[in-house]
């Protein structure tokens, strides 16, 4: 079965910087650090303690809310670092791995006669539940709610995004297994979106594929789950990305906890941008640099894309979603007069001032800079330009910011997730961090609603 989606409302942002479809091996990186901060939400209890050696797949901790819920190892080495913050937070696990890696073995799974218990406690003991989020809250799914339903968006349309069709080729027996295995996890539909009918997503049998077309956000999973299935209160929903489903696929297929992916490397100060092998973990120097990135460059290094990606320094890593490292020019000059002149080098919705409308086509080499500062909120109606969700965002944001839960509730933000915010705080006049609103007011339904 197959339906088409058309987005209408949004906006193509086109960026310099394209990975050119060439896979390469990164550097293997010497350490592997695991940031409990990536998992929203989770408080860690630590299992494996520094000096401990580990495998891929053994339990580096533990959600103390949800014990069930572990979070693995990507590498086999020695936990050389317990990294803390504030009252003994748990800020970092830093892992040296071993030159030739060891893999624990969870053993193999058929996933067409296995139960949904018997799947559900295989992805808990591996690990690779945390790869399964749920909506709402935006959080890692609870195992004990069964969802209405479980949607994969198969579609990047982020600027820079990483192209699911050439990252996924010759995954197709994985991405099968796991959409058989969460099939079971469900009494509803699994739902995929795909860009294409080449995609390796499109093929798969078990599920209900959608092909989108339109601007950004048309590949985000919040526009196919509003588009498709809403969500009701008291309802719940499981999303998984795409390339998280090859690792789960792999798991079932061979009992191995591998965490390899590809990675685009992209942006405008990237020299030759392409794709490489790496790991979940992985020190972010073993890609950008001598790889035409400069040391010496004012840049900025993002974990994921320019919109709802992670800031992340040089010594840092890859966080453990991400399948993009964008490297953009800091924005941290002065523009004398700049809202006073005709515009011809930046992306704008309005046509007061700016040209971009002039060349839909043209790619541009933006940096960080905001273009303006944080004032009060002005009502324009440029939000619900690029805005698809049948939601209001202006609306929805003000009961965020004065903790209104029931206008909150009755406005839809069961569904939401602060990436399908990420537009609107680029198009906002008023300089407002919505995405950081949206979360905060997640976090606050979470706490006060469960």
């Amino acid at each position: 079965m197959s339906n088409d989606i058309r987005i209408k409302k949004g906006l193509d942002i086109k960026l310099i910087g394209e990975a050119e479809k060439i896979v390469e091996q990164a550097i293997i990186s010497n350490y592997c650090t695991i940031r409990p901060e990536d998992f929203h939400g989770v408080i860690p209890k630590l299992v494996a303690k520094e000096g401990t050696s580990v495998t891929a797949g053994s339990t580096l901790f533990y959600d103390k809310s949800h014990e069930a819920i572990k979070f693995a190892s990507p590498v086999s080495g020695k936990v050389v670092e317990v990294v803390r913050g504030p009252k003994r937070r748990i800020d970092a696990i830093i892992i040296e791995a071993d030159k030739a890696q060891s893999f624990q073995d969870f053993g193999k799974l058929n996933v067409e006669t296995a139960k949904a218990e018997d799947i559900k406690a295989h992805l808990l003991a591996s690990g690779c539940w945390p790869f399964v989020k749920q909506r709402p809250y935006d959080v890692i799914a609870s195992p004990e709610k069964s969802p209405k339903a479980i949607f994969i968006s198969g579609y990047a349309s982020a600027p820079l995004a990483a192209d699911l069709d050439f990252t996924l080729q010759g995954k197709e027996a994985e991405l099968q297994a796991a959409i058989t295995a969460l099939g079971k996890l469900t009494e509803g539909s699994v739902h995929i979106s795909v860009g294409s009918t080449g995609s390796p997503l499109a093929s798969l049998s078990g599920v209900t594929t959608h092909k989108v077309s339109g601007p950004h956000p048309s590949g985000n999973v919040g526009t196919l789950i509003n588009k498709v299935d809403p969500i009701n209160k008291g309802e719940v929903v499981w999303t998984v990305s795409a390339q998280d489903l090859v690792i789960i696929g792999e798991l079932l297929l061979t009992g191995k906890f591998n965490t390899e992916r590809i990675v685009a490397l992209v942006g405008s100060s990237v020299e030759k941008p392409r794709y490489f092998k790496t790991s979940i973990g992985s020190e972010i120097s073993t890609l950008i640099y001598d790889k035409g990135v400069s040391e010496k460059g004012n840049d900025r290094i993002i974990s994921g894309n320019v919109l709802s990606g992670k800031h992340i320094k040089p010594d840092g890593s890859l966080d453990y979603y991400s399948n993009v490292v964008t490297v953009i020019p800091e924005g941290d000059d002065y523009d004398l007069f700049g809202w006073t002149k005709p515009v011809f080098d930046k992306v704008s919705t309005s046509r007061a001032l700016t040209f971009s409308w002039l060349n839909p086509k043209k790619k541009y080499d933006l940096n960080t800079n905001t273009n303006g500062e944080h004032r009060a909120f002005v009502t324009t109606g440029t939000y619900e330009e690029v805005f698809p969700l049948d939601i209001f965002p202006m609306q929805i944001l003000k009961a965020c910011m004065y903790q209104d839960l029931d206008e909150m509730e009755a406005l839809g933000m069961y569904e939401v997730a602060p990436e399908d915010f990420a537009l609107t705080e680029f198009v906002c006049v008023s300089k407002q961090p919505h995405q950081k609103i949206i979360r905060a007011g997640l976090d606050l339904m979470l706490k006060e609603i469960g």
